[in-house]
């Protein structure tokens, strides 16, 4: 492989490590297959925890007398610090090296998942979910950076990428069934228990096997950035969550979203100013990197906000126990599974562009389905839309991510494959926040003027209208004709904003696959030819990573550039 802008440098010997830190071709042949699976289980631990939660979700409601607003925290507390701290540990793994960032990251996150499988609050549990995302914040920009140090060949690279989206499927796959299973014979606590000897496993196996790589050009960590990012984040998702239970005219709720706003405005000057960013704004100067992480980024929010309100439906509403549950979702993620690597194969052959219009169309079409089900439908009402949403999902990440890390030079990888990440929890969060928060909002104004207008007891009105598994446990108590009429309503209602969550899901997701189809490019481009070389390439080398430019991530030339076809007369030492 060509160093960027000059000369192949010679090749050292087989087991030995090359200047940029990845294996060279006798070490890499040898190991990368082992490496590839601990990077790749390693992400399934991070991926499984917010599936494998999601059915424990109603259980928690039970046991910790958690409400709406509070199981939101307990999955977005985990997705805030996770967004929050991606870009800075990305960065981090690029300047004193991905390897021991990945491997302090499974430490963390091992640690965090023990404290929660024993906490007794739900405030406690969401600052343990918490810890749980700083080291997930290290694990995941450093699986993809690695793997692209592991396969930097664009062949290559495709099949490992597809085979990492795909891992992100079958943590969707399993933690729903695996999850049902551990409920049905241990207590809530075990699905957060089952994570330590997992991240153990990838700690010791990936301190043999991984190569340890970093950017030689690497900038100083950007804490302020970090802080305004988290900050700014966390604002807006409280106001967000918050606003079903104080409602959406506070003025805290309003103040909340509006600081958040301006902290996240913030947040993008003081990175436009900053000598060393956490978040490289020139990325987004290619159309291939940021259409394809705006459109990963909804694929996510509208995949993980429906997951959120779907489970409650399918255990609360149809009555199923945990374990049915995981096995009535597994069919998004075992598509998701097999479409996923599948789906760089149909790019190879039509281009990004239409597959992922498709995929993100199949998506808005999957939860328009799923937001037609009624309090007295059946398993088989959500069906098609489930099969829709995993086919959909699987089509349209795989391209995205490829499109996203190819475009960038592979010493950036870290940093790359970091706002990579923070865009798609970013999404996560998003979609828990928002879906939820226009679920609750519409429960809780079905119900509330029903159960006022009966005087019912203020307790008893909080306990029912912040969650269904409230009203339910109320209904319970009361028994009788009093009691399942309390059911029935609260189902209603319930069902009423889980319709009107997914069609405004479907909407969102709609409208990001027109905007895909726009700007997407269809075709990466062609890689330019090393400006030493005067436009002529040498025999056996296929000029990928020479003649980068600043203005551009990932070698490609600035519109109006010459650099990628001979010059006439005089090289120019500048593009035009």
């Amino acid at each position: 492989m060509s160093s960027p802008g000059g000369p192949a440098r010679a090749r050292p010997e087989a087991g030995e490590t090359a200047p940029s830190g990845s294996l060279v071709p006798g070490a890499r042949h040898r190991w990368r297959g082992v490496g590839l699976a601990v990077l790749c289980v390693s992400l399934l631990v991070v991926s499984l925890d917010n599936t494998i939660l999601n059915v424990a979700l109603p259980t928690i409601v039970r046991d910790l007398h958690a409400s709406t607003s509070e199981l939101q925290w307990v999955v977005d507390s985990y997705v805030v610090v996770f967004a929050g701290f991606l870009l800075t540990l990305g960065s981090l793994g690029d300047r004193i090296g991905r390897k021991p960032v990945f491997l302090g990251g499974l430490a963390v996150f091992a640690a965090g998942s023990a404290a929660s499988a024993f906490c007794t609050t739900a405030g406690s549990l969401i600052a343990a979910r918490a810890v749980m995302g700083v080291g997930a914040a290290a694990i995941m920009p450093s699986t993809l950076s690695i793997l692209i140090n592991l396969f930097p060949e664009p062949a290559e690279r495709e099949r490992a990428i597809g085979i990492w989206s795909g891992t992100t499927g079958l943590g969707v796959a399993i933690g729903p069934v695996a999850g049902g299973w551990l409920l049905a014979h241990y207590w809530w606590g075990s699905v957060f228990l089952v994570n330590v000897p997992i991240a153990l496993a990838g700690l010791v196996l990936g301190a043999a096997v991984l190569p340890s790589s970093k950017d030689p050009a690497s900038k100083p960590p950007d804490p302020l950035g970090a802080v305004l990012s988290t900050a700014g984040m966390a604002l807006l998702l409280w106001g967000v969550i918050e606003a079903p239970t104080r409602s959406w005219s506070s003025p805290v709720v309003l103040g909340a979203i509006a600081l958040g706003l301006a902290v996240l405005a913030g947040f993008v000057l003081f990175e436009r100013r900053s000598s060393h960013p956490m978040l490289e704004l020139s990325f987004f100067s290619s159309r291939r990197f940021s259409a394809a992480m705006g459109a990963m980024a909804l694929v996510i929010f509208a995949l993980m906000g429906s997951l959120f309100v779907l489970t409650q439906y399918l255990q609360f509403s149809l009555g199923y126990s945990a374990l049915q549950t995981g096995l009535r979702i597994a069919p998004i993620a075992c598509i998701l599974l097999v479409a996923a690597p599948l789906s760089m194969v149909a790019v190879r052959r039509v281009g990004t562009k239409p597959v992922v219009f498709t995929g993100m169309s199949m998506i808005a079409a999957g939860l328009f389905l799923a937001s037609r089900v009624s309090a007295h439908g059946s398993y088989g009402d959500v069906l098609p839309g489930f099969v829709l949403m995993g086919l959909g999902t699987g089509l349209a990440f795989a391209p995205c991510t490829d499109s996203v890390m190819g475009s960038l030079p592979l010493e950036q990888a870290g940093v790359g494959a970091a706002t990579n990440s923070a865009a798609l929890q970013t999404g996560a969060a998003l979609g828990v926040a928002v879906l939820g928060s226009l679920l609750n909002t519409r429960y809780q104004s079905r119900l509330t003027p029903l159960l006022v207008r009966h005087h019912v007891p203020k307790p008893l009105l909080e306990l029912i209208t912040g969650s269904l598994g409230g009203a339910l446990a109320v209904a319970g108590h009361v028994g009788g004709r009093l009691g399942a009429a309390l059911a029935a309503v609260a189902r209603q209602a319930f069902v009423s904003g889980l319709d009107l969550a997914l069609l405004t899901g479907a909407g969102v997701v709609a409208a990001g696959a027109v905007v895909a189809v726009v700007l997407i490019p269809n075709r990466a481009p062609s890689p330019p030819v090393p400006a030493c070389d005067a436009g002529s390439a040498r025999p056996g080398q296929d000029g990928a990573g020479a003649g980068l430019t600043p203005q551009q991530p990932g070698g490609r030339a600035p519109r109006g550039s010459r650099s990628s076809r001979p010059p006439r007369g005089r090289s120019r030492s500048r593009p035009r």
